[in-house]
Order: C-alpha cells, then structure tokens, then sequence
C-alpha cells in the first residue's frame, strides 16, 4: 500500500481513483464496509483504491481543551488495518488548524478532482469535511453533478441493535465491556507496549507479571481481564490487571499481565495484549495470601474464558 504524506506526493498513477474520506479511528466494522465497498468498486471500474484520512485526529487540533479524547488505533495500527483490506493507497493529510479553514469546495477541487480526479466517493452517512462541515452528502452530490464523479453514502451500521461507532466503543471500553467492544471493532480490542519494571510483586508472591507501559491513553474500566498475548508473533493465554493494587496501596495507575505457563525473562520485550472478557472488578483484599488465592481463580476463570474463544475463533 502506498502512503502519501500530504497531498503534494500525488503521483499520476492514482489519478480516476475510487476513494474515500474519513477519520476512521478503530477502522470498526462500519468502517470496514465502506473500505470493502471502495475496493470492489476499485476492482470492477479498474481504478486505485484511495483513503483520505487525517493525522492528527481533528478532534486533537480543534478543541485540545476537550479533555480525554481517546483513540481506538494508533496511526501505525490504523495504517496497517487499512492495508489489510486491501486498499491500494492513503492520502495522510496533516490536520492543522491552518488546514481546517480549508472550504469544502476548495478541497474537493484540489484534492478531489484536480489531484485524484475521482470517480467515485464513498462516505459514511453522517460524515462532513471542511470549514464548518459543509462537505456534506449533499454537497458533495452537487459538486459531483458539476465536476463529474459519483457519490455512494453507507447506511448505519448496526449490530445486535448497535450503532457501530467510535465513540460507542470508546464507551464500551471505559466502562469495561471489552467483548461489546470487539463485537463492534470485529477485533477484539488491543494494546501495545514495552515491559517495564515494576514492584515486582508478582515474583514475590509467586505469580510473575510483566507490567507493560502501554502505547495508548484507551484503557479498560480497572479490573481483572482474560487477555491473549501476542510476544514476537507467538500467541499466549493470560490474565491482565488495570489498576492500582489497592492491597499494596499504589498510588500509579499499572497495566499488569500474567502470562500463563511461561517462564522467560520479558524485561524490554514488546508485548500486544488483546482484551476477551472482563472477569472482575479491582478489589483489595486483607492480605497477600488473599490476594493469591484470588489470581488462581481468576486463573481458572480466564482459561476457561480463553478455551471457549479458542473454539470460536
């Protein structure tokens, strides 16, 4: 997959392209039907497939005070998903508030037509671009009558009565509901980070955790989670803690995953822990002994989760 790094990279080769324009943060599963659809449509006109996304996310640039705005995907995760759906090239424009004065008509001018020369666009059914978001569905049908290209808006996307969307996931995350999530997503949801050292509590009460510094702010509500492990493309069952240890009263919020049946040292390691079901809440408990007993249940509880996700996967 190709990426430009800002709309003077164009090469002519993706000219009459079918594209697309979006966020797409989490590249969910309403998200990836409208990348589907552009590639098939690709396919059958013999065009490129093209998607416009932007970096920062705008909600970054326009209001930073808006305090937290998460992100589902790293722009690297982002990047990678898209590739695996098959799309031939990415447009990376960088959002600044320079760029966010650009109209609508401008940028389907410059970029949509005089650049790419589309023939098709794809939009999400609520999506807008442009100074004060007048690059609706609407418009662009109007630009298209004039200029020539086609526009297609995907319905709302829905499952089990859902909407599917970014900021429903968001919710579903922060409120811990990490198997919502992934029925959303299409994934379930994941997060990166290096092995760092931590109180080592773990070794001490005979049950060694990696703390991971994670890559992302998007943390599941605190509790006990059954996780997958990826570690240098190997896959491991463990069970993870978000939180703060109430029993040894710490104060910094810690990521913390035992990985089942493994002995090896994972200090500067890099670790993907992908979240399947929450088992409980953050608890503190009367001693460490307690504690103790209650990770083996979590233990059992989280292979039993991991073993029938095995089965359905």
């Amino acid at each position: 997959m190709k990426v430009f790094k800002g709309i003077g990279e164009i090469t002519p080769e993706f000219r009459s392209s079918v594209i697309t324009i979006g966020n797409f943060d989490g590249i969910h599963l309403a998200h990836q039907e409208i990348l589907h659809r552009v590639v098939q449509e690709a396919r059958e006109r013999r065009a490129r497939s093209v998607v416009i996304t932007f970096d920062p996310h705008p909600q970054k640039v326009l209001h930073p005070k808006r305090q937290p705005f998460y992100l589902l995907t790293t722009l690297d995760e982002k990047m990678k998903l898209i590739e695996s759906l098959g799309i031939d090239a990415v447009l990376l424009i960088t959002f600044t508030q320079a760029f966010s004065a650009t109209t609508a008509e401008a940028f389907v001018r410059e970029v949509l037509w005089d650049k790419l020369r589309v023939q098709k666009v794809f939009i999400g059914h609520d999506y807008a671009f442009g100074n004060r978001k007048q690059g609706n569905e609407d418009f662009l049908r109007s630009m298209g009558g004039m200029l020539g290209y086609e526009v297609e808006s995907i319905n709302t996307f829905t499952v089990n009565d859902t909407i599917v969307s970014s900021t429903n996931i968001r919710m579903a995350i922060l409120d811990g509901d990490v198997r919502k999530a992934a029925l959303l997503l299409g994934r379930p949801y994941s997060v990166s980070g290096a092995v760092i050292r931590g109180y080592q509590r773990g070794k001490e009460i005979g049950i060694p955790t990696a703390n991971i510094e994670p890559g992302k702010e998007l943390l599941p509500a605190n509790g006990v989670y059954a996780v997958v492990v990826d570690l240098e493309g190997a896959h491991y069952p463990g069970v993870l803690n978000v939180g703060f240890n109430p029993t040894f009263s710490n104060e910094k919020l810690s990521v913390e995953v035992h990985i089942m049946n493994f002995g090896e040292e994972l200090y500067g390691k890099y670790l993907t822990v992908s979240f399947i079901e929450r088992i409980r809440s953050e608890m503190k408990f009367e001693s460490p002994q307690k504690l103790v007993e209650q990770i083996l249940r979590d233990k059992a509880k989280a292979e039993e989760i991991l073993a029938r996700f095995a089965r359905l996967g």
